[in-house]
C-alpha cells in the first residue's frame, strides 16, 4: 500500500502543471492595438473566470462599461465576448502564463493583440482626467453617469455623442475650469450609467432632454451651458425648444443635423420622417375626427418626403458590386449596444428654433475619408452643406462657424479654434 501511494504521489510530482491545477489569468492585463486595451479578469466564488474591457481612446467602444460576463479558460485557450457590444477576442495563454496574443474582432474589422499581464507599476492608468465621478438618479432604476471637473464661475455641461460616454470629453473639458465649473452626463444605455430596454419610448429625444433636466436639477446648477456633441443635438434642441428657461445657452459641436433641426424642404432624413409618421400613426386610435383629419393630412404630406428620403440609401447600396451568395449564413448577433443605437437613431423629433442663444460649429466640408471623391460621399457633402444652411437661417440669432475639413470629433481635430469659439460665446453670455 505504501509503495502504491508513493509511486501515485511521484506520478502526479512528474505531471506538468497544466495538469495539476488550471492557471489563474485574474488580474489587469493590457495590450496595444489601434488604440490601447486593458482587460480585468476576476474570479467568480465557482472559480470561473468573468471581466471588463476598456478602450483607453473611447472611439468605437467606450472607456467603461464593457462587461464580459464569462472570460472562458480551456487549456492555453483564451475568449472572451463582450456582454453589450460586438467584440470577441481569441487567444493563446503563453507558457509562463504572463501574456496572451490572439485576434480581436469588432466594428467588422480585427486586429492581432498581445495583452501583457501587468503589474502595480507597469499597469496603465484607465482615468487620468481630474475629475470625481457620480450618478444621479433621472427616472425610477435609472441612473446616469456624471463627471464632474470642478472650477470657478457659471456651470457648462457637456453632453457626448452616439458610442460615447462622457469621458470622450477628458480632456477638452479640463480647458475650461478657469472660468467654468464642468461637468459631462453619460447618456442612458451607454457605459456605466443605466441600460433601459432599447425602446423608442424609452429613448425618445425628449425622454433623453428630461434626463438632462433631471441631472442640472439634482445638482441644482444656475442655467448652465449645454455643449452636445452629434447625436446631442437631439437633447440640445429637445431643452431649447421646450425649457429654454433652464439653460443659458446651446453649443452645437457638429450636431446641428436633421435630428437637431428640421427642415422640411432640407436635409432628406429617414430617421425623422418615418419617427414622425410612426408618432402620427399612433396618435390616430382614440382621436377625435378633428385630429384624424389633421394627422392623415400630415402623414400624406410626409410620405413622399419619406419615399425621397430613401435614395441616398438605393444609391449607396447600387454603387456596391453584388456579392456572391454565401449559402445558409447565421444571422450576426444583435447587441444590446446596437438595439440602443437603433432606438436613439429611430427616434428623433421635428424640432424647429430653439429659443436659447445657440453656437454652432459645423465640420464643413468634413476632413476627407477613403472614397471621399465618390458619387454618393459628395451627395452627402451636399445635403450637409444645405443642412448647415437651413440651420442658419432657421435660427437667425445663432453664431454659426464652419470649420473646412474638420473631424467629426472637430473639438478634437480642431481643438484650438473650438476652445476659443466656445469661450467667445461664453463671455458674451456673461455680459448680457
Amino acid at each position: 500500500m505504501r509503495k502504491s501511494l508513493a509511486g501515485l504521489l511521484l506520478a502526479l510530482l512528474s505531471l506538468p502543471a497544466s495538469a495539476m491545477a488550471a492557471p489563474d489569468i485574474s488580474g489587469t492585463w493590457q495590450g496595444k492595438g489601434l488604440t490601447q486595451y486593458v482587460l480585468k479578469v476576476a474570479k467568480g466564488p465557482a472559480g470561473k473566470f468573468r471581466g471588463d474591457f476598456y478602450s483607453l481612446e473611447e472611439r468605437g467602444l467606450t472607456l467603461n462599461g464593457n462587461p464580459i460576463s464569462s472570460v472562458n479558460l480551456t487549456g492555453e485557450s483564451v475568449a472572451f465576448s463582450l456582454d453589450r457590444a460586438r467584440g470577441t477576442f481569441d487567444g493563446t495563454l503563453s507558457a509562463d502564463g504572463k501574456s496572451i496574443a490572439g485576434m480581436w474582432r469588432a466594428g467588422g474589422g480585427s486586429e492581432s493583440i498581445t495583452f501583457e499581464k501587468a503589474t502595480r507599476q507597469t499597469e496603465w492608468v484607465i482615468d487620468p482626467s481630474p475629475h470625481k465621478v457620480r450618478f444621479v438618479t433621472v427616472e425610477k432604476d435609472v441612473q446616469l453617469e456624471v463627471l464632474d471637473w470642478g472650477g470657478s464661475g457659471s456651470p457648462l455641461v457637456f453632453l457626448a455623442g452616439g458610442g460615447n460616454t462622457a469621458h470622450v470629453f477628458d480632456s477638452f473639458a479640463t480647458k475650461f475650469t478657469a472660468k467654468h465649473h464642468v461637468y459631462a452626463i453619460t447618456r442612458r444605455g451607454y457605459g456605466v450609467s443605466s441600460w433601459p430596454a432599447p425602446t423608442v419610448e424609452n429613448y425618445d429625444p425628449d425622454r433623453l432632454g428630461d434626463d438632462v433636466l433631471a441631472v442640472i436639477d439634482t445638482l441644482k446648477l444656475d442655467r448652465p451651458v449645454l455643449a452636445g456633441h452629434s447625436i446631442a443635438g437631439e437633447e440640445l434642441s429637445s431643452i431649447g425648444t421646450r425649457h429654454p428657461e433652464k439653460i443659458s445657452g446651446l453649443m452645437y459641436l457638429d450636431a446641428g443635423w436633421a435630428y437637431a433641426y428640421f427642415d422640411p424642404n432640407g436635409e432628406k432624413s429617414i430617421y425623422v420622417y418615418a419617427a414622425a409618421i410612426d408618432r402620427d400613426v399612433k396618435q390616430l386610435v382614440g382621436a377625435g375626427p378633428q385630429e384624424v383629419r389633421t394627422l392623415i393630412a400630415d402623414i400624406r404630406e410626409m410620405l413622399p418626403k419619406l419615399e425621397q428620403s430613401l435614395e441616398p440609401y438605393d444609391a449607396l447600396a447600387n454603387s456596391v458590386p453584388a456579392q456572391p451568395a454565401q449559402g445558409s449564413l447565421q444571422p450576426a448577433r444583435r447587441s444590446m449596444r446596437a438595439a440602443v443605437t437603433e432606438a436613439v437613431q429611430t427616434s428623433p423629433r421635428k424640432y424647429r428654433a430653439s429659443k436659447a442663444p445657440i453656437l454652432a460649429i459645423f465640420a464643413q466640408p468634413h476632413a476627407c475619408q477613403p472614397n471621399c471623391d465618390s458619387p454618393v460621399t459628395k451627395a452627402f457633402e451636399a445635403q450637409f452643406a444645405a443642412q448647415v444652411s437651413a440651420f442658419e437661417a432657421g435660427n437667425p440669432s445663432a453664431r454659426v462657424v464652419r470649420l473646412p475639413n474638420a473631424n467629426h470629433y472637430l473639438f478634437q481635430s480642431n481643438e484650438a479654434e473650438v476652445e476659443q469659439e466656445m469661450n467667445s460665446f461664453m463671455d458674451g453670455l456673461s455680459r448680457r
